[in-house]
């Protein structure tokens, strides 16, 4: 049996943020800060989605235009903001050195190639101006983006499968990857860029809150506490600001 149309569109793009809560907004602050006075420039939202990101981040920049390659999302984030472009990261439609700050918001797992992404941003850059970029973190020990088993997919948090050897883990997860530090660091090798900040951090876990909202809370405060401990290893997502020289 097939899958539905939606759940295969789900599987290889990721699902987009609908609804606005904690987790977004503690990310849009850490976006805010390490653009710093680049919010007075034009930014690129690359990979919108339906344009929460574009949307906020459109309070604080002027200048700014989001991109995805979903056309049907498109039209969701054209009614909240008219600056979108349909495209590829693989192949940004905007001249070198135009933008001051792009934000690359769990995209890069999703993208065909990862390095023409990653080569790409850095050429559409300014000298100075900074990648944000959050990516799923391989030591998480959950994979967040579901697996295909036995030719269906299986949406939901699977446990341990990126810690299998990487030959077994893609074979699990084939719509989606997942970064190692090495991985990441290997992308921006020989580009002009120097790393301004890298860590490791936890979700929000909102959902878990809505549901329990003590016990959620509390996993919430252990978990992001463990992101000033070398145990931030075992986070979400990488967090990486990345300027260009």
């Amino acid at each position: 049996m097939s899958q539905p149309h939606d759940m295969q569109k789900a599987a290889l793009r990721g699902e987009p943020s609908y609804v606005w809560r904690e987790g977004q907004r503690r990310r849009l602050n850490m976006i805010l800060d390490a653009a710093n006075s680049r919010v007075s420039g034009c930014a690129l939202v690359d990979g919108c989605g339906v344009g929460m990101y574009l949307e906020h981040l459109g309070q604080d920049i002027r200048d700014i235009v989001g991109l995805d390659i979903e056309f049907e999302r498109l039209q969701t984030a054209k009614s909240l903001d008219d600056r979108v472009v349909n495209g590829m990261g693989e192949a940004l439609p905007f001249p070198s050195g135009y933008f001051d700050l792009v934000l690359s918001h769990e995209v890069l797992e999703h993208v065909t190639d990862d390095q023409q992404t990653i080569n790409q941003i850095v050429r559409v850059l300014r000298p100075g101006g900074r990648l944000v970029l959050f990516c799923p973190n391989r030591g998480y020990p959950f994979e967040t983006h579901g697996i295909y088993w036995k030719g269906k997919y299986r949406f939901g948090n699977i446990p341990l499968v990126n810690y299998l050897p990487r030959k077994w883990r893609d074979r699990l997860a084939p719509h989606v990857n997942v970064y190692t530090r090495k991985d990441l660091r290997r992308l921006f090798k020989g580009l002009p860029v120097k790393i301004v900040k890298r860590t490791t951090i936890f979700g929000a876990y909102d959902n878990i809150i809505a549901r329990h909202p003590k016990v959620g809370s509390l996993i919430r405060n252990i978990l992001q506490w463990l992101e000033k401990t070398p145990l931030q290893r075992l986070g979400l997502s990488h967090f990486w600001v990345v300027e260009k020289l």
